[in-house]
């Protein structure tokens, strides 16, 4: 099995150069494409918007109010706000408004274009079939009230019932028999919101900005601002809601507390002045007012210890019953612990996370996950706090009212109706006081609640690019130009790599040291036998070159010169009958023995008969001179057919007959050539091989298995061939090792005909 052999470009040059009309004509052909390409594609335009956002790390000063009320206000992180504004509900919300669900092309010469407010109705889709997703409609104006589509008229206007749904086609202006015509393409609703999600990018301006840059790219300016723009407003108004239920809910933590208020109130004082009215007190004595003053206070710090205790009640019920919906948040009323409204704070910014990213993802998220888990860790901590401040209160309430009872005992001196009155008064001023509280805080509630607006601020609206940004006419040209040229050249390689065969001078020196003794190019004759002596063609020259360059030319000692090759085809009998034509020329007598006794060729092109020949010889049915045949106009040409094909070639070929033949044969003539038969086929050539004085291995471009040179090496290393010569056949002008001479004919100054050669 063949190793990979390393390809340099180097050896791939000449291929290129000689392919450079079919490179170019690629490369051409692929500049027609991309601009073909650029007319017919649709430029994509970019808009731009920027948003500024309040983070929660630079503070918010209109966070001020709700947190004087002890209510949480949501904080936002850049981060978060642009997973929301490329969230798939805010968008499902802007193809909503915007009818973006259904998209409208004109016909022009460079195919379809997209339009949008351009296009002279809009069409509002009630039901749809599988079949109005598919392709789209065609609407072709008849007059200004009718419209046909698929061949049906339909009016303009109504709700109308086709073969692809339900829909009303609305004119946005009038329209007639004139009106170009409208491609109209409906969309499911999560396709187009996808769609637009794939194109939409929302990126801060930098790490320590809390600017967020919008970009949406489009065929349509127009269409692309309408959609940023449309988007911020939903933000804007998503984050507005958020803010207000928050401040609902403490309105309604409030209004709950003074209904009950209210109704205990309006009790003590029914009471009081019932109380005055039986028993006729009109005032107290300064004993009395001054008892009444020290149990007042002490009964009000009492009370706000209960009011703590009744809160952390409320809020340890909240935590332990606590649902998923934040809008159940009750208000820490009375509290003032630090570390309490931080974990608060900490739990319900968790809350308002976990519900920002479950509209965009699902519960198995691992980010809700793991904000789950910190919510659990939170609870845990809250737990603990108020355990702990309870004790504490339930520390004090004893203390105090342990002070009220001895207050009491003090106020039983005073006379029972004195005592009485001021017990209810007691009731009256505590209920009073709360009820005045509570109604403050509702007033500075309501008015956070009226004025909320949006944490963010809209820097730049909506802006689209004058230019579009795709497709790019110096990157088309320039990626179709450079694939015009790299897949020629890509194909061209890929040949050299994939090729088994022989194609290069390099790939036989590579792997075999036999020398090389000649190249023939590819005959462009439609001769046989090319060496004549007026033909001066480039392979008739080389031919004459290889003449020369056999060792023994000039030696007047006769040798034999046997040629074989690894397979059938290679040009062995072609290289034997002009090399033998070559040494004729030259006064050398010289006989060419066809010895290829399976596949006899040379008989062939003298259409000559081939019943006699060397295995008649070889069987003792004939002598040399029977089978000795001349060439018609080579005086010292000879050639020995095969003759009949013998049923024991091998064995023929083994035998004295032979040996007696080539001496026979060496005493008449200085030059003989034996053309035997492949020798990776059969074993003719190596059992010839001892009778020859220099052999020649045939290797033709293209055909040669380049696995056979392993072969050949065998044998030059094991000189099982005297002096092993390779001869390269049939190769390309341009693959050729050496500078072809080139030959003209001229006349010479003393009109005599000579052969001018020059490089």
């Amino acid at each position: 099995m063949m190793e990979p052999e390393e390809l340099r470009v180097s050896d791939l040059l000449p291929k290129f150069t000689r392919n450079w009309p079919w490179i170019l004509f690629s490369v051409c052909v692929f500049l027609v494409a991309a601009y073909t390409y650029l007319a017919y594609k649709q430029p994509i335009y970019k808009t731009q918007a920027s948003l500024l956002i309040q983070d929660e790390k630079k503070g918010n000063e209109r966070d001020q109010p709700l947190k004087e009320l002890d209510a949480y206000v949501p904080k936002k992180v850049v981060e978060n706000e642009t997973e929301i504004l490329r969230s798939y509900t805010l968008m499902n919300r802007v193809v909503d408004k915007l009818h973006l669900d259904v998209r409208y092309f004109e016909k022009t010469a460079f195919g379809k274009r997209e339009i949008y407010k351009a296009s002279p109705v809009e069409v509002f889709i009630e039901f749809g079939k599988p079949e109005l997703y598919e392709a789209p409609m065609l609407l072709t104006f008849i007059d200004s009230s009718s419209v046909e589509i698929n061949e049906q008229v339909y009016p303009l206007n109504q709700r109308i019932k086709t073969p692809q749904g339900r829909f009303l086609i609305k004119t946005r202006r009038a329209v007639g028999d004139t009106t170009n015509q409208v491609l109209v393409q409906a969309m499911k609703r999560p396709a187009a919101v996808n769609g637009y999600l794939k194109t939409l990018q929302a990126e801060p301006t930098s790490k320590a900005s809390t600017v967020v840059v919008l970009t949406l790219e489009d065929a349509v300016p127009e269409k692309g601002e309408a959609v940023l723009n449309q988007l911020i407003e939903e933000y804007n108004q998503a984050a507005i809601i958020d803010k207000n239920k928050v401040a609902a809910n403490t309105l309604r933590f409030i209004e709950d507390r003074l209904a009950i208020l209210s109704g205990e109130l309006t009790a003590v004082e029914k009471e009081v002045e019932r109380y005055k009215a039986t028993q006729g007190i009109t005032d107290l004595s300064t004993q009395s007012a001054s008892f009444l003053q020290a149990i007042q206070q002490n009964d009000g710090l009492l009370n706000q210890v209960n009011i703590q205790l009744t809160t952390l009640s409320d809020l340890q019920r909240y935590i332990n019953n606590r649902s998923l919906d934040r809008s159940a948040t009750p208000a820490l009323v009375g509290l003032n612990d630090p570390v309490l409204f931080s974990l608060i704070e900490k739990l319900t910014q968790l809350d308002l996370q976990r519900s920002q990213l479950v509209r965009t993802t699902s519960e198995q998220n691992p980010l809700i996950q793991t904000i789950d888990t910190q919510i659990n860790s939170l609870k845990g901590n809250m737990e603990d706090n108020i355990r702990t401040m309870k004790t504490m209160l339930m520390s004090s309430q004893q203390q105090y009212r342990a002070k009220n009872a001895q207050l009491e005992s003090s106020i039983r001196t005073i006379p029972q109706k004195e005592r009485t009155l001021l017990t209810i008064s007691r009731q009256q001023a505590i209920k009073n006081n709360l009820y005045t509280y509570l109604l403050q805080k509702r007033e500075e509630t309501a008015v956070s609640h009226a004025s909320a607006i949006s944490d963010s601020r809209t820097i730049d609206v909506a802006q689209s690019t004058d230019a579009p940004i795709k497709p790019v006419p110096l990157m088309i040209y320039g990626l179709f130009g450079f694939l015009g040229f790299i897949i020629p050249i890509g194909i061209i390689g890929s040949r050299e790599l994939i090729n088994t065969r022989v194609t290069r001078r390099v790939d036989v020196e590579k792997i075999t040291q036999a020398p090389i003794i000649g190249e023939l190019t590819r005959k462009q004759e439609p001769d046989y036998l090319v060496v004549t002596m007026t033909n001066q063609s480039l392979i008739a020259e080389q031919f004459r070159t290889l003449r020369a360059s056999l060792p023994d030319i000039q030696s007047d000692k006769s040798q034999v010169l046997l040629l074989t090759s690894s397979i059938s085809g290679e040009g062995k009998s072609f290289i034997s009958l002009n090399l033998g034509a070559s040494l004729a020329l030259v006064g050398k007598p010289t006989v060419i023995l066809d010895m290829d006794l399976r596949r006899p060729r040379l008989h062939k092109e003298f259409n000559w008969s081939n019943t006699t020949g060397i295995s008649s010889y070889l069987t003792g049915k004939c002598t040399v001179y029977d089978i000795l045949k001349p060439v018609p106009g080579y005086d010292n040409l000879f050639i020995i057919p095969s003759g009949p094909p013998p049923t024991n070639p091998s064995e023929l070929l083994s035998g004295q007959p032979l040996k007696q033949l080539i001496a026979q044969l060496r005493e008449h003539f200085d030059n003989i050539i034996i053309d035997t038969a492949p020798i990776g086929l059969v074993s003719d050539a190596r059992l010839v091989a001892p009778l020859a004085d220099m052999s020649f291995f045939v290797v033709r471009h293209d055909v040669t298995p380049k696995n056979y040179l392993r072969h050949i090496e065998s044998l030059f290393r094991e000189q099982r061939f005297k002096k092993l010569n390779i001869i390269l056949n049939a190769i390309d002008k341009d693959e050729s090792y050496y500078y072809a001479k080139m030959y003209s004919y001229t006349s010479n100054l003393l009109g005599k005909k000579k052969w001018l050669s020059f490089s």
